[in-house]
């Protein structure tokens, strides 16, 4: 669709998005456990027909769109974050494309980043995966870590994934001294 104006421009508004096939620059995902829980019998075709757009910016990390359910991934975030973070993005994000294919919500406006179901199962998924790989509990909640959300959702969110924080492991009652 293209759109004039009154200032003498024209802007061509639908711009084509560069999507290429998730399997080739991702493989061996339909091997991953929890992948295949995910999607069960169709893992492989869910993955054969899911697509990928990279960007550039130097801020963000990895998203779904809730238009057509493809990655959004930062080729900076694929490039130089570790390589577990990346793949846990992965898990999480493969979460998010299941969700919009079962015509689930991805985004809750009025709901906390943290408090979003879409978000939490996705979480749980990735910390599922995250143990199965063997990380450790301090990894796992470092990993849940983001700028975006505050130290508070971050507890939140840890706890919400049955993650247990360094303040919350159980104390000892101490006893009360009788003079």
């Amino acid at each position: 669709m293209t759109v004039e104006s009154d200032l003498g421009v024209r802007i061509e508004r639908n711009a084509p998005s560069k999507l290429y096939p998730f399997l080739r620059y991702f493989r061996g995902f339909d091997g991953v456990p929890t992948v295949r829980k995910l999607f069960g019998p169709q893992t492989a075709r869910a993955l054969r027909s899911l697509k990928v757009e990279f960007f550039s910016a130097r801020f963000g990390y990895m998203g779904t769109s809730d238009v057509d359910g493809h990655l959004l991934i930062s080729s900076h975030h694929l490039k130089d974050s570790e390589f577990r973070t990346v793949y846990l993005d992965i898990v999480h994000e493969l979460c998010h494309v299941k969700q919009f294919r079962s015509g689930k919500a991805l985004f809750y406006p009025k709901l906390s980043y943290v408090d979003a179901p879409s978000e939490i199962e996705a979480y749980r998924l990735t910390i599922e995966e995250g143990r199965r790989i063997g990380m450790t509990n301090r990894q796992l909640v470092d990993y849940l870590k983001v700028e975006w959300i505050t130290p508070a959702e971050h507890r939140r969110l840890a706890r919400r994934c049955g993650l247990v924080w360094a303040s919350d492991k159980a104390r000892p009652h101490r006893k009360r001294i009788r003079r």
